[in-house]
């Protein structure tokens, strides 16, 4: 191997864990505050970037549909929960959230779906779309069940995760998918180039890290969260509402699934499957970081992306399991390490 190759390929590395990376932060980010591990969250990569692509045909992607099913069923929800102590006020607030907000979003995605509708545009709708989703998913499927055991909530996510795969494959088909670039600048330096689209994902990914760190550090909201994180009793003791923040959490992880996708779908074609093993990669990161360090998160990202390159090179029909051992040693050492504590009871 030159110089050369090796730059293309860390080039490479890098471009893919800077994926990881917003993937594996999402990921820390839902299990610190509402101990999920977030299966789902390669359909949010595969949501978002599908329902970009079909936008960009003229299409209206079935996932504003489903936004809308599931909004429907969240107000149910809402109301059974509420059937008690019914206010005008309540119902009102529900109806906004859960009705009005993803009719919206359906309305402007049949009006404005066109060939020539602005690449801005349709990457809002698909960011709305997908954002909607994520909030009613946890609403519906993990919001009754926040106080059971991880063990339960892991199954619930396994669950809805094959569900909204399935649903995948009945909105996009069988057939992969490619968006428009949402850049076709490039630039040269050196050996290497790099195309508009690259240059995007390492700006989003650092802007994301730097926003993360700004919201978590210096607002309100981002201290409740952490504050839930760390203890969950003791937040709603001091006032916070876990409920509320473990809302926020599914909303930012769906937002940065689907801004992944975004991303990744101009450059390499996806399929309705494709996400999951996507998030994988950025599960093992999390991992790594032990689903509580946002840096650590990351830079085990940027090593799994430069490990899946250089394995691409030397050994392709086994980079897979190659990235995918990389937890085994990290699991040992944790287990080796870390004292048997009861889970927490609240």
């Amino acid at each position: 191997m030159n110089t050369t190759i090796m730059l293309f390929l860390l080039q490479d590395g890098i471009t893919n864990g800077a994926i990881y990376a917003l993937l594996g932060l999402a990921l820390v980010l839902v299990f610190a505050v509402t101990r999920v591990i977030l299966i789902p969250q390669g359909e949010f990569v595969t949501y978002g970037a599908l329902s970009y692509a079909m936008l960009a045909t003229g299409q209206v992607p079935g996932t504003a549909r489903l936004a809308v099913a599931m909004g429907v069923v969240a107000f149910g929800l809402d109301l059974f929960v509420a059937r008690k102590s019914l206010r005008l006020r309540r119902v009102a607030r529900s109806v906004a959230l859960n009705i009005a907000f993803p009719v919206a979003i359906l309305t402007l995605a049949t009006a404005l779906a066109s060939p020539t509708t602005p690449i801005a545009v349709n990457i809002a709708l698909a960011l709305l779309i997908v954002a909607a989703i994520g909030l009613f998913l946890y609403r519906i499927a993990f919001q009754p069940i926040a106080h059971t055991s991880v063990l339960v909530l892991l199954i619930a996510s396994v669950g809805c995760h094959l569900a909204l795969q399935g649903l995948g494959l009945v909105f996009f088909g069988a057939e992969g998918l490619r968006g428009p670039a949402l850049s076709n600048a490039a630039l040269t330096v050196g050996p290497l180039r790099f195309t508009g689209q690259s240059i995007a994902v390492y700006g989003l990914t650092v802007a994301f890290i730097v926003g993360l760190w700004l919201f978590f550090g210096f607002t309100l909201m981002g201290k409740a969260l952490r504050a839930t994180a760390v203890n969950r009793l003791g937040a709603r003791l001091v006032g916070i509402r876990t409920t509320l923040s473990g809302q926020i959490a599914f909303l930012l992880a769906s937002l940065i699934g689907a801004i992944s996708g975004i991303l990744i779908v101009p450059i390499t074609t996806l399929y309705y499957d494709t996400g999951f093993l996507i998030g994988l990669k950025g599960f093992i990161a999390a991992i790594i970081g032990g689903l509580v360090s946002y840096p650590l998160t990351a830079i085990a990202a940027l090593i799994v992306g430069i490990v899946e390159a250089f394995s691409s090179f030397y050994a392709s029909n086994f980079k897979e399991v190659i990235v995918f051992t990389l937890i085994l040693p990290v699991l040992v050492l944790r287990s080796l390490a870390a004292p048997a504590v009861e889970e927490e009871k609240d």
